[in-house]
C-alpha cells in the first residue's frame, strides 16, 4: 500500500492530465461551487486548466506504473485515444529488459488497463519463467492478454501449458472473466474456457472430449456435459444417451430443473430405437406435473391421440396472458386495423334522425342476447 501522500500525488497528476480540478485532502468540508449570501452570489474558483501536450508528455515521462495504471483507466473511460496511445508507448519503453518477473508482470498488467493486450504480450515475451510458481503467474497473465486480444490459439496454448498434460485439474482453476462495477470478479472454470478457445478454432470435437474430463457433480458440471453432448452430436445414440443420463443425474441433484428440462428434450429427440427417448418423454411428463407446468404437459400430450381427453382438459386450463393473473393483464390492449384507424380519425357526431315512431308509443328496449365467452385456446 503506497503512503497517503503518494496516493494523493497520483490522483492529482491524473486529474490534471484529464483537465479535472484537484481537491486537496483535508478534514474541512468541500467548498460549494456557488455560495449564496445576503449580499449576492460569490462565484467559485476557476477549474484547473487542461494539461498541454508538452506538459502531458512530461508527466508520463516521470510517472510510476501506479500512476500510469490510474491514468490509463481514466483515459480509457473518457475515450481519449490519442493520449492513451502515448501512455502505451511509454509503457513499452519504461522498463526495458532485463527485468525481474514482478516488474514484467506489473508492466503487462498496466498495459491491459490501457486496452493494449498485444503490447502486454510483447512485454511478457521478454521474460522466460522458471517452472513452478513463476510459470503459473506468467502463463495466467499471458492467457489474460491473449484472451483480451481474441488470440484463441495463443490463449489455448497458455492454458494447455498450465495443465501440463493433466487437463482434468483445469476444472478447479477459476479464471477471471469480468469485473463487476462493485469490484467483484466473475470467474469461469479453465476447463470451460479452454473448450471455448478450441471451439473458436474449429476444433469442436476436441473441445467436447475435453469437457468429458469433468469430474465434478454439480449443476455447472452438468452444464459442461450438456455442452459436450452438443459438440459430440455425431456419437452413436447409445453413447449420447449414456452421457445424457449422467448429466441428468447431476442436474437433478443440484435442483437445476430448467437444465433438466433441456436435457430431457435432447434425450427425447434421439432415435426411437434408443430406449432413452421414450423414457425421456415419460420423465418430461412427470417433471411438468412436479413443476405444475400445464402448458408443458399440454405440448407433450397434444401429439398423442390416446391422450386427447387430457389434452383438452389442459387446454381449457390455459389462460390468456391478458386474463386476470396473466403476465400482461395490466398492459393496454393493442389496437390494430380498422379500430386503430377509427381511434386516430374519429368520425364527427351524426345528427339524430327523426323518429318514425308515433310520439305516444313508448320505447321498450329489447333485451340484449346473452354472450357466452368461448374458452381461450392456444393455436398449435
Amino acid at each position: 500500500m503506497a503512503p497517503f501522500a503518494s496516493r494523493l500525488s497520483v490522483a492529482a497528476s491524473t486529474s490534471l492530465a484529464l483537465g479535472r480540478p484537484v481537491v486537496a485532502a483535508t478534514t474541512a468540508p468541500p467548498v460549494p461551487a456557488v455560495i449564496v449570501s445576503p449580499g449576492g452570489i460569490t462565484p467559485a474558483a476557476a477549474p484547473a486548466p487542461v494539461l498541454s501536450d508538452a506538459a502531458f508528455a512530461k508527466l508520463i515521462a516521470t510517472a510510476s506504473l501506479e500512476t500510469l495504471d490510474s491514468l490509463c483507466r481514466q483515459l480509457a473511460g473518457d475515450n481519449a485515444i490519442a493520449r492513451l496511445r502515448l501512455v502505451r508507448d511509454r509503457l513499452l519503453t519504461m522498463h526495458l529488459p532485463p527485468q525481474p518477473l514482478a516488474v514484467v508482470l506489473a508492466n503487462a498488467d498496466v498495459l491491459l488497463s490501457c486496452q493494449a493486450p498485444d503490447a502486454a504480450l510483447t512485454v511478457l515475451d521478454r521474460y522466460g519463467p522458471a517452472p513452478g510458481a513463476e510459470q503459473v503467474q506468467w502463463l495466467t497473465l499471458q492467457w489474460r492478454a491473449a484472451n483480451a486480444a481474441l488470440d484463441h490459439p495463443r490463449a489455448a496454448l497458455a492454458l494447455e501449458r498450465l495443465a501440463a498434460e493433466r487437463y482434468g485439474r483445469l476444472e478447479a482453476l477459476p479464471l477471471p472473466i469480468l469485473r463487476r462495477p462493485d469490484g467483484s470478479v466473475i470467474t469461469r472454470s479453465a476447463l470451460e474456457v479452454l473448450a471455448d478457445h478450441l471451439e473458436a478454432q474449429g476444433q469442436g470435437r476436441t473441445a467436447g472430449q475435453l469437457l468429458l474430463l469433468s469430474r465434478q457433480s454439480d449443476g455447472a458440471a452438468a452444464a459442461r456435459l450438456q455442452q459436450a453432448i452438443r459438440l459430440l452430436s455425431d456419437l452413436p445414440p447409445q453413447e449420447l444417451d449414456a452421457l445424457l443420463e449422467r448429466a441428468l443425474e447431476q442436474a437433478a441433484a443440484a435442483g437445476a430443473w430448467s437444465l433438466v428440462a433441456e436435457l430431457l428434450t435432447t434425450q427425447a429427440a434421439l432415435p426411437a430405437a434408443v430406449s432413452g427417448s421414450q423414457r425421456a418423454i415419460e420423465r418430461q411428463l412427470r417433471l411438468t406435473r412436479r413443476l405444475d407446468d400445464a402448458y408443458g404437459e399440454w405440448r407433450l400430450r397434444r401429439q398423442d391421440p390416446g391422450a386427447a381427453a387430457r389434452s383438452l382438459e389442459l387446454e381449457l386450463k390455459l389462460r390468456s396472458p391478458r386474463a386476470p393473473g396473466g403476465h400482461a393483464a395490466d398492459l393496454p390492449r393493442p389496437v390494430a386495423g380498422a379500430e386503430a384507424d377509427a381511434a386516430a380519425n374519429p368520425a364527427p357526431p351524426a345528427s339524430p334522425a327523426p323518429s318514425a315512431m308515433p310520439a305516444a308509443c313508448p320505447l321498450i328496449p329489447e333485451p340484449a342476447p346473452a354472450l357466452t365467452p368461448a374458452p381461450f385456446k392456444l393455436t398449435p
